[in-house]
C-alpha cells in the first residue's frame, strides 16, 4: 500500500470563456492519491480535513475513487481553497492563488502524526504545499524523517512559488528532505526555480550525494527522463494530444510512475537504484500516457486503468 500525505483542497477552476469557476476536489498529494486509486493500486491517505461541505466533497471523491481513508482526521477548520489561472498562452504552467488561513489540512501538528503506519503501507509520498505551509510543514517533514529507515519516500515539491518567501531557506529545508528521499520527481521549472545557477547534471549530483537513488524530471511538452544513482538514464517524449489544460499533469505523472514501479516488483529501496534502461522507459513512457490522457481534460482527472 502507498500512503500519501498532504493537502485536501477545492480547486476553483475556470470554465472556458468565462469569469466564473467551478470548485473541483483538489491538492497536488490529494491528486496524487485519485490517481493512484484510479489504477487500482492500493492507497491511503493522511490528511487533516475539514468537517464543512467542501470536507465531505473531498472526502467522498476519495471514496468514489478506491483511497482508503481511514487516516484522514476530520476537524472544523475551513477547507483550503485555489483559485486557478488557465492563461497558459505562452506555455507557462498553471497559476494558483491559495487561501489558507487556519485551514484544516494546513493545521496538522506533530502531536496528530500516528504514533505508527501499518505495516501493510510500503511507500509514503509526501510534497508541494503541504510541505510550505506550517504548522502542517514540520509535522509532516518530521514523520518523512521518522519513516525513512522502514519504507521508501516519494517526494514531488511541486513548488508553487507565491507561497515562498524566501528561496534560499526553501532550499536548505529541500535539501533536507533528500536524506530521507529515495524517489525524487519534479518538474524542469521546478529546478531552475530552486536552483536557477545550477544545471542538471549539478543538481544530480547534489540529489544522489544526498541519498536519493530515483529522480524524474518532467519538462512538459519536450518529455520526460530518468536518473538512477548508479548511472542508468532514459528519456521519453510526451504523446501528442490535444491539450485541454495541464492541471493536474504533474500528479498523474508520479501517480502513475508509482503505479508501474508497484505493478513491476520495483518500488523498493533495493531496486530503484539499479533500474536498466528499459525498465526505467517502462516508468516514464506509463507515466507520460497517463499524464497525456489527464491534460485532454479539464482540470485535474487522471485516468482509470482502462484507459491507458
Amino acid at each position: 500500500m502507498i500512503l500519501c500525505c498532504g493537502e485536501a483542497l477545492i480547486d476553483f477552476v475556470p470554465l472556458s470563456g468565462k469569469r466564473v469557476y467551478q470548485p473541483c476536489p483538489g491538492g497536488s498529494v490529494f491528486n496524487i492519491a485519485v490517481g493512484l486509486g484510479r489504477l487500482d493500486i492500493a492507497v491511503n491517505f493522511f490528511c487533516k480535513m475539514s468537517t464543512d461541505f467542501f470536507g465531505d466533497m473531498l472526502l467522498d471523491h476519495l471514496v468514489e475513487n478506491n483511497v482508503d481513508t481511514s487516516m484522514c482526521l476530520r476537524v472544523p477548520n475551513p477547507t483550503t481553497l485555489a483559485f486557478v489561472s488557465l492563461d497558459t498562452s505562452d506555455g507557462a504552467e498553471p497559476q494558483f492563488s491559495v487561501y489558507a488561513n487556519d485551514s484544516a489540512d494546513r493545521s496538522l501538528t506533530i502531536s496528530d502524526l500516528p504514533s505508527c503506519i501499518p505495516d501493510e503501507v510500503k511507500v509514503m509520498h509526501f510534497g508541494s504545499i503541504s510541505m510550505v505551509l506550517e504548522p502542517g510543514a514540520t509535522a509532516l517533514e518530521a514523520l518523512m524523517a521518522r519513516e525513512h529507515g522502514n519504507r521508501v519516500i516519494s517526494l514531488d515539491p511541486n513548488v508553487r512559488p507565491n507561497l515562498i518567501p524566501d528561496l534560499e531557506v526553501y532550499r536548505q529545508r529541500f535539501e533536507n528532505w533528500l536524506s530521507s528521499v529515495d524517489l525524487l520527481k519534479l518538474s524542469e521549472a521546478d529546478r531552475e526555480w530552486i536552483y536557477p545557477k545550477l544545471g542538471l547534471d549539478e543538481c544530480l549530483k547534489c540529489w544522489f550525494d544526498r541519498g536519493v537513488s530515483l529522480v524524474i524530471q518532467t519538462r512538459g511538452r519536450e518529455g520526460a527522463e530518468a536518473f538512477t544513482s548508479n548511472g542508468e538514464n532514459a528519456f521519453m517524449e510526451t504523446p501528442n494530444v490535444k491539450v485541454a489544460d495541464t492541471v493536474g499533469a504533474g500528479d498523474t505523472f508520479i501517480a502513475a510512475a508509482l503505479a508501474y514501479l508497484t505493478e513491476e516488483d520495483l518500488l523498493d529501496k533495493d531496486h530503484l537504484s539499479k533500474l536498466d534502461g528499459h525498465q526505467l522507459s517502462g516508468v516514464l513512457s506509463f507515466a507520460s500516457r497517463a499524464a497525456a490522457i489527464n491534460c485532454t481534460r479539464v482540470g485535474a482527472d487522471p485516468p482509470f486503468r482502462h484507459e491507458i
